[in-house]
């Protein structure tokens, strides 16, 4: 099953009159879920934003620990990691050059072993492979390792931290992943890997009566694992697709507990796929656990399809501390390894997006651009990303702004087997799909006659016909927009007035350039009145077929 294992920290990543869910966090718990359908789990903690977890005397005594002190050892580093590794190309190259210093480091308590097996470290990052033994394992639990960071680092220079697992059948283990940007200095430094506690969730489901011919706002009791209520809406997105936007209320909003709930649909005994574009975590104003998922119209059947609501539920708890010391050094990775300062711009004429800083490393190729501008204007303009390197190209990935340079932004490339670099080699950046900001359509499109009818108006924007839909639902007035002009990329958010700060709507539907999806909704709640001007704050165009090259070596 398709369980999600991240926490919520979802904001909205522009200084807008709203706060917004953050999202490269929730790309990253998207890639999170991704792999767990898989079989992989995962989880991710902020390196600002720790809180440990304390264990009683009498857990200790309960429990075995044993702790093997490695020093940094490099040898030929041979063990099956299955797929684990599957999107992470480079530290498997880094493996098969016998590039790895093995750790054999074990903790077990409670009858169950966490080993360290090997770290790859090199200039970009740090990364610790390990194995979790749990004894006899349930097929319907899944074990994961929590709260995993490095200690006795310099906070500042850990940008991000994450982990994930996945079962190992043949070995009948977990294997597990753990990476940091933070990589140690010039020579061997000591440092602490942490984790708060180890745990095996198992995933239940409660049936949900949701009648999928309303489109009225539905509410669900749950009295399950902290959970009050589920309040799900359904919206008509198009004739082929159905979004279905939900908020779980828990009795404590600020200790949902890691349950990471979800909507599911069943024909029968066969589950729907939800298509691609859904969000799970954002908070709402108190403190709900807000989703956003996307289904198939032709998939579902009214009174036919059965929907149920899925979530975790923690069956085992062993807490910490699990700590290992660590001697970690990147000397064996130095030889492989070189940084290029660059000031290159991002396409012709454009003056604010530069390429900076070309970083190579045995496992990994990165890149950091500076972005200028207005702050919603500092995003990427291209959304697919490749090198070509020696007659190989390599798509890359959006890793977020940096936290110590808000205006820097990285993209990360994995090195494949057998791609030879060095300074001479020739690279290339490929920017793919381009995304263009627009924001100098200042009039307002005037609602009428406001009434709990839905109403549609047409109106031009930047040259595009959009569908502009509004209705009353109870007390809050519903703004729906969107263009069948594939080219015209959606508007970001509406407000009533003039001002920018004046009356922003509160997004339903959170947008992501680039994503052939360009309707949004937006509610104002306790609107009053029969007649609206609204405003935007920007509008974005697609173009699929732009393209951007850039030499970066030689």
């Amino acid at each position: 099953m398709n369980k999600l294992e991240h926490a919520l920290k979802h904001q909205l990543n522009e200084d807008k009159a709203v706060k917004y869910p953050d999202f490269e966090e929730m790309w990253t718990r998207i890639e999170q879920a991704e792999r767990s359908s898989s079989g992989l789990r995962g989880s991710s903690i902020s390196a600002g934003s720790r809180r440990t977890r304390s264990w009683s005397k009498i857990a200790a005594a309960a429990s075995l620990s044993v702790l093997v002190v490695a020093a940094p050892v490099y040898a030929a580093i041979h063990y099956n990691w299955g797929s684990l590794l599957s999107s992470k190309e480079g530290i498997q190259t880094a493996l098969d050059q016998n590039l790895g210093q093995r750790l054999g480091q074990s903790i077990t308590k409670d009858g169950v072993t966490l080993t360290l097996q090997t770290a790859v470290v090199d200039e970009n990052r740090t990364v610790i492979l390990y194995s979790l033994d749990v004894g006899k394992h349930v097929s319907t639990d899944f074990w994961s390792v929590k709260g995993m960071t490095l200690k006795g680092t310099n906070e500042n220079s850990k940008e991000e931290e994450y982990n994930y697992e996945q079962w190992d059948e043949e070995n009948q283990r977990y294997n597990g992943y753990f990476e940091s940007d933070w990589v140690p200095g010039q020579g061997t430094e000591r440092v602490t890997l942490s984790a708060e506690a180890v745990t095996a969730t198992s995933t239940q489901d409660l049936e949900i009566p949701l009648d999928i011919g309303s489109l009225e706002m539905q509410s669900f009791p749950i009295g399950k694992e902290g959970m009050k209520k589920v309040e799900i809406r359904p919206f008509a997105q198009s004739k082929d697709k159905l979004l279905l936007s939900s908020a779980v209320t828990f009795d404590d909003p600020m200790n949902p507990k890691g349950i990471f709930p979800r909507i599911v649909a069943y024909n029968g005994t066969t589950r729907i796929k939800d298509l691609s574009g859904g969000t799970f975590g954002e908070p709402g104003e108190h403190g709900e656990y807000k989703m956003n998922q996307y289904l198939k119209t032709d998939d579902i059947a009214a009174g036919q399809t059965a929907f149920k609501l899925e979530y975790s539920k923690q069956e085992q708890n062993i807490s910490g501390p699990w700590n290992f010391e660590l001697e970690l050094s990147k000397k064996q990775m130095e030889s492989g390894t070189h940084i290029q300062a660059l000031k290159l711009p991002l396409e012709t004429g454009d003056t604010d997006n530069t390429i900076e800083k070309l970083s190579v490393t045995p496992t990994q190729i990165r890149l950091s651009i500076r972005t200028e501008g207005k702050s919603f204007r500092r995003q990427m303009p291209y959304q697919k990303y490749y090198l070509e390197v020696s007659g190989k190209t390599l798509e890359g990935r959006y890793f977020g702004y940096s936290k110590e340079d808000s205006k820097l932004l990285n993209l990360r490339f994995e090195r494949p087997p057998g791609l030879l670099v060095n300074e001479s080699t020739p690279i290339t950046f490929v920017g793919k799909y381009k995304v263009t900001i627009h924001t100098e359509d200042k009039a307002p499109t005037l609602l009428t006659n406001i009434s709990t009818e839905k109403q549609t108006l047409i109106r031009e924007v930047g040259g595009y016909p959009v569908k502009w839909t509004y209705y009353m639902q109870g007390k809050d007035l519903y703004v729906e927009t969107g263009s069948e002009d594939p080219h015209f990329g959606g508007i970001n958010q509406t407000h009533l007035g003039e001002s920018y700060d004046n009356l922003p709507g509160r997004p339903v539907t959170p947008g992501f350039s680039g994503d052939g999806n360009n309707k949004s909704i937006d509610v104002y709640k306790d609107f009053k009145d029969t007649e609206a001007s609204v405003y935007m704050y920007y509008y974005t165009t697609d173009d699929p077929d732009k393209e951007t090259r850039v030499q970066l070596q030689p």
